[in-house]
């Protein structure tokens, strides 16, 4: 990047944060998906007022923006393609209010999730979404990709509980989205709009979200089952009849790479585990809990059901849970992992159909996710300096996604497009739609300085 351009942004946000070297530059290359892009420069504002003098900057030279939170994604949102700029919203890690009797609270985009979760906790308040990275992963990044995790079952994705926004425009200007209230119907929009836009139309310098009473209680349940196929089977049953805050699914392979992890010993022929969690009132959850252990006791394939009897089993299940994506690289040094959803009556089918294409390519392929809402995680473990695993890899991507939309679901449930899922977008997006999406791109953003070469193929 030019000396120049470099020392106008050390003007504008202090020489200490702009990152040149080398090492710095490596530091923001890569996010969860392991492919690496060298940014030529980052920048770390700390207002949106500096946002805004930086995109007036980037605009006038032009040169590439790419707005960046922890770099926890999956799908490549955070890498600079095209080298550019990194914007690493990091400093901007502010609580800025929250009020407890509306049930809302004002943050800044670099916020850690699982700290702003534990503070409105304070206020016998929760915020439901629950991404597996949460210790670490940012609400700027949770509403660029529309986050969900476990609670969404129950609770709903990130855009169910952001309010308004303040955003910084590709030109500089910046816009507020949005109300605070429970109701607003003034002008189009545009809230959800930026919600799960990756970046591409705005810079998010703060955000509005509504709050939930913390539920009084909560009972969690290990289901062990002897069938895969039966265990996805007995998901849209559980949920005709109750209504859990959590419903996980773990296969086979999921299982045994975070066995050690597990607080309750194992029957041998365990294939499958659901992940059953329960809230409300006290007499509400135990009366819930008493109906679940009967009802699953009378169910096919069901071999045992454990309850975590304290705080240290729950959070052993967990941590168990949270481990799978991370402790699959046990078993190849590569993976490609893709957040489908089908509506929950398919999961038996799409389970089936990733068991079978493994048989078929020789490939390791497991399944683990958020059964509830239909989200499952395929893995596609493999190396890829082995050059039939890597093409079969592919084929099996692509004939997943296929079945996915056969099946009448989505190629993405929270992990969103970014670079890695690009190339499929026509198979859920027409072509008169996609139009339209490309013209909402270049309307906030002619020049194409934001985020460039994400979501479209």
């Amino acid at each position: 990047m030019d000396r120049k351009i470099i020392a106008q942004l050390r003007k504008i946000v202090g020489p200490v944060n702009v990152l040149t070297t080398d090492e710095d530059r490596r530091c923001y290359s890569y996010d969860g998906t392991t492919l690496e892009y060298m940014p030529e420069a980052i920048v770390l504002p700390g207002s949106s007022a500096e946002i805004s003098q930086i995109m007036c900057l980037a605009a006038e030279v032009p040169f590439t923006v790419v707005p960046r939170g922890a770099g926890s994604g999956m799908t490549g949102g955070s890498l600079p393609l095209k080298g550019g700029l990194v914007m690493a919203l990091g400093r901007l890690n502010h609580i800025l209010e929250i009020d407890q009797e509306n049930q809302v609270a004002i943050v800044e985009p670099g916020v850690i999730t699982g700290d702003l979760q534990r503070e409105v906790r304070r206020y016998g308040l929760f915020y439901p979404p629950d991404p597996a990275s949460a210790n670490f992963c940012t609400m700027g990044g949770n509403i660029a990709e529309c986050s969900g995790g476990p609670s969404a079952v129950k609770y709903g994705v990130t855009r169910d509980y952001v309010k308004g926004l303040e955003v910084v425009l590709a030109d500089g200007r910046v816009i507020h989205t949005g109300v605070r209230t429970d109701k607003g119907v003034v002008g189009y929009d545009l809230t959800r709009l930026f919600v799960g836009s990756e970046g591409t139309l705005g810079v998010i310098s703060k955000i509005i979200i509504s709050l939930r009473p913390l539920p009084e209680a909560k009972k969690t349940f290990l289901v062990q089952l002897g069938s895969i196929t039966q265990a996805a089977a007995l998901v849209a049953k559980i949920l005709a009849v109750f209504s859990p805050c959590t419903l996980e699914f773990m296969d086979h392979t999921a299982i045994t790479i975070v066995a050690d992890k597990i607080p309750f010993s194992l029957k041998p022929n365990t294939r499958a585990l659901l992940l059953i969690e329960l809230d409300g009132t006290k007499e509400a959850v135990a009366a819930e809990g008493d109906n679940l252990v009967k009802f699953l006791a009378a169910k096919p394939g069901v071999m045992a059901v454990r309850q975590g009897q304290n705080a240290a089993e729950v959070d052993a299940l967990w941590i168990a849970r949270k481990q799978i994506s991370p402790a699959a690289f046990k078993l190849k040094p590569h993976k490609l992992s893709e957040d489908i959803v089908v509506p929950r009556t398919k999961i038996p089918v799409i389970v089936a159909f990733a068991e079978t294409m493994a048989a078929e390519l020789d490939l390791l392929i497991f399944t683990f996710g958020h059964a509830g809402d239909g989200n499952i995680h395929v893995n596609i473990m493999l190396d890829k300096n082995e050059a039939q695993e890597l093409a079969n890899g592919t084929i099996a991507k692509e004939r997943l996604f296929e079945k996915v939309i056969a099946l009448g679901g989505t190629l993405s449930g929270e992990h969103g497009i970014g670079c890695t899922k690009r190339a499929y977008l026509g198979l859920e997006i027409d072509a008169n739609t996609m139009a339209v999406m490309r013209m909402l791109k270049a309307a906030f953003d002619p020049q194409n300085i934001l985020n460039p070469d994400k979501i479209f193929p």
